[in-house]
């Protein structure tokens, strides 16, 4: 009987088996670079004042990762604008919170998981309120 081998068979193969590795080790590297930099933690200490978040709304602060809403008059919640699907900054507020990556949408009020992929919840900041100022912590 004769078996054959996937083991590369000449020096050649060799060679360019080595060369699909390294290029496949150094391609997960860079993805891995580039999810790296994209960054998921919240900036805590970011101010805004309050007249910026509209009542039954909301507004995303993008340089700090973050998300306040109103959902009723003179109630703030704050929440990181990072989906917990796969990591997009949410990209607008409706009724919802919502990310165009993939649809997901979170609640103004928890940000509980409203429609999927995502399946869970947005992690929650505190809202502190000075004056006009909100201060997220």
């Amino acid at each position: 009987m004769i078996y054959e081998s996937a083991a590369p068979t000449t020096p050649v193969d060799s060679v360019n088996a080595t060369r699909r590795m390294a290029l496949t080790i150094g391609g997960l590297g860079a993805a891995g670079v580039t999810l790296g930099a994209c960054g998921s933690e919240a900036k805590a200490g970011t101010t805004l004042a309050a007249a910026d978040v509209p009542v039954g709304g909301g507004t995303i602060l993008g340089d700090a990762k973050v998300v306040v809403t109103q959902p009723t008059a003179g109630e703030f919640k704050a929440f990181s604008a990072v989906c917990t699907h796969q990591a997009c900054l949410l990209t607008g507020v409706s009724t919802t919170l919502d990310c165009a990556c993939h649809g997901s949408k979170f609640s103004l009020s928890d940000g509980s998981v409203v429609n999927g992929p995502a399946t869970s919840a947005l992690p929650a900041m505190t809202v502190a309120v000075e004056g006009d100022t909100l201060r997220i912590s």
